[in-house]
């Protein structure tokens, strides 16, 4: 192909760019190597240095451009002209060809697979390095064609074999406090309760735009946190100030900052990363020597407090973690409703089992609050095969079929509803065609919420928080607390319902709306904190936590969540927990 440097150098100062001769031998060079003419190369040229913001044209400039834009997007453009070959010569492949398409096909594969639901097994993403390549087994396993199937909704429309020949049926797995007295049974639309969203002053109520966000905004967005939580803490414990992170001091001194992952993206027990300060070097990094702590737990995006030594400015050895403190508990008012005992059951999706369409936990659900009138249902809805249509029949089914016991009707949404807007915080579902009987006892809260029933506050997320945090947590303890506990303590003292960062890949979180919408008001009375995790009831510092476990496991049945709660008068003399009693039972 035969180039003119001389055309070259014409239709280059059409742009009012000039070069030197060694420059356009280089570019007569590329022109030939990538089969580009004089005006193409050109017009690329100016494109590539506009977006690059380079005034002139050199050598390294030329680096530049050939390594960024000709190898990839040209070759790119000459590799679909020869597949579009490839399909009337299929014989005629070399073996750069055949990787090259080796290699887009696992690329498209890659990109379908991350917008498919991910299954219920390991969540442990496969490895591909140059010595461990992704084979045709593994895929396959991952290919969307698999995924989208007939079999990966439901096989058929019979009733759960496994399901229906349970014989565990009403069985209490789990209890707290005392059941002494407690008949379990509410009043259902006799009991006169007040709910109310907490939290900031407009609740979210509707969809809002989201997909796009600067990257100083999501700092920004950390900064404040970081700010909020180390003034509290340097309140409560009367430090003095805080040190710069990368200024040398042969002194002990006190750093504040958010725990960072290190290249591999993990914690280790040797060190961690401290991120930013309050007042100086905001963005700076410095790594942390753990092995003076005897007691520590820590994950990524944990703001903390820590004194030490730093007197290198380069490595700072931590002698003494403090722990993170509590907001206040919510104070009973005349506002919050008269009845002073209540029930309330918890119910987390999915609805059905994986081996039928049939709703049948739903309708055995529906029996059992019929029976027991409880006066407030909170539903988290992870519903299989949730699409739009499907979505409105089950609240239909769960709407007309409670009419009758009067409960007070909580419907929290989940990321995984495929009809729903998959982004944390998550709006409330909408319903714009409930009857007018049906609006006073059914209410549609966003993810995650803050709701006050009667003046006990509970924090409601359907977000499996215990298991994401609980992947990245490492801890040292002499004591016996279970990771549960340590990870609770850190949901309440961090004062976030989502306080890990960066969240886990299935986490889509907008931080401008994070920061208004998932922090915590108060310590809440009452944490559900639904998990594919063992079930269980814990008090954590005085929060009662509880997983109620999933309404089905796989082609079984699973449990469900009950508690008997005592409002405290206002004006009480000191502070006792609400929760009288709770339960997890199998359904």
């Amino acid at each position: 192909m035969a180039v003119s440097a001389q055309l070259l150098m014409e239709e280059l100062q059409i742009f009012g760019l000039e070069c030197e001769e060694a420059v356009i031998e280089k570019l007569v060079e590329l022109c030939i190597l990538y089969g580009q003419n004089e005006e193409g190369m050109a017009s690329e040229l100016i494109a590539f240095c506009t977006s690059t913001h380079k005034d002139c044209l050199t050598l390294e400039t030329l680096n530049s451009f050939e390594h960024e834009f000709l190898s990839k997007r040209l070759s790119k453009s000459r590799h679909d002209t020869s597949k579009d070959k490839g399909h009337r010569h299929a014989g005629a492949r070399d073996i750069v060809s055949i990787q090259e398409l080796i290699e887009v096909e696992e690329e498209e594969e890659t990109l379908l697979n991350s917008y498919t639901t991910p299954s219920k097994g390991s969540q442990k993403r496969t490895v591909t390095t140059p010595k461990t390549p992704l084979t045709k087994r593994n895929a396959s396993a991952r290919s969307p064609h698999q995924l989208l199937s007939p079999s990966s909704f439901s096989p058929s429309a019979t009733p759960p074999q496994k399901y229906s020949l349970r014989s565990n049926r009403g069985e209490v797995v789990t209890s707290f406090g005392s059941a002494q007295g407690v008949s379990w049974s509410g009043r259902g639309g006799t009991s006169h309760l007040s709910l109310k969203v907490l939290g900031h002053p407009e609740p979210l109520t509707g969809s809002y735009k989201s997909m796009f966000q600067k990257l100083p905004d999501v700092r920004e967005v950390l900064t404040c946190k970081i700010e909020e939580l180390g003034n509290e803490l340097k309140e409560h414990y009367k430090i003095e100030a805080f040190a710069p992170i990368l200024v040398p001091a042969q002194e002990p001194v006190t750093l504040l900052g958010q725990i960072g992952c290190d290249s591999n993206g993990k914690l280790n027990h040797k060190s961690v990363i401290l991120e930013g300060d309050l007042e100086h070097s905001s963005g700076a990094q410095i790594p942390v020597d753990l092995s003076e702590l005897k007691e520590y737990s820590l994950f990524p995006g944990q703001v903390v407090v820590m004194e030490g030594i730093n007197t290198t400015g380069r490595k700072f050895v931590a002698t003494r973690l403090y722990e993170g403190v509590l907001l206040p508990f919510h104070q009973p008012d005349e506002e919050d409703g008269d009845s002073e005992q209540f029930m309330v059951l918890v119910a987390c999706g999915p609805y059905t089992t994986s081996d039928s369409i049939t709703f049948d936990p739903l309708l055995d659900l529906i029996t059992i609050i019929n029976h027991d009138r409880p006066d407030v249902c909170i539903l988290n809805c992870l519903l299989t095969s949730s699409f739009e249509d499907v979505f409105k029949q089950c609240l239909r089914t769960i709407i007309e079929g409670t009419r009758s016991s009067g409960s007070h009707l909580i419907f929290v949404p989940s990321l995984r509803d495929v009809h729903h807007e998959p982004v944390y915080p998550q709006p409330p579902f909408s319903c714009s065609d409930l009857l007018r009987e049906d609006k006073k006892r059914v209410q549609l809260v966003s993810e995650p919420c803050t709701l006050s029933i009667n003046g006990v506050i509970f924090g409601l997320t359907s977000t499996d928080l215990l298991f994401h945090m609980g992947a990245e947590e490492i801890s040292s303890s002499s004591g016996t607390s279970d990771r549960f506990s340590r990870i609770l303590k850190h949901i309440l003292t961090q004062r976030s319902y989502y306080p890990l960062y960066p969240p886990q890949e299935d986490v889509s979180i907008d931080y401008e709306n994070f920061y208004l919408y998932a922090q915590l008001p108060v310590t809440p009375d009452v944490f559900i904190a639904p998990s594919e995790l063992r079930y269980f009831v814990k008090d954590i510092l005085g929060c009662v936590c509880v997983n109620p476990g999933r309404l089905t496991k796989g082609q079984v049945g699973g449990t469900f969540g009950r508690l008997y709660l005592r409002r405290q008068t206002a004006g009480g003399e000191g502070r006792r927990s609400p929760c009288a009693s709770a339960q997890v039972v199998r359904i």
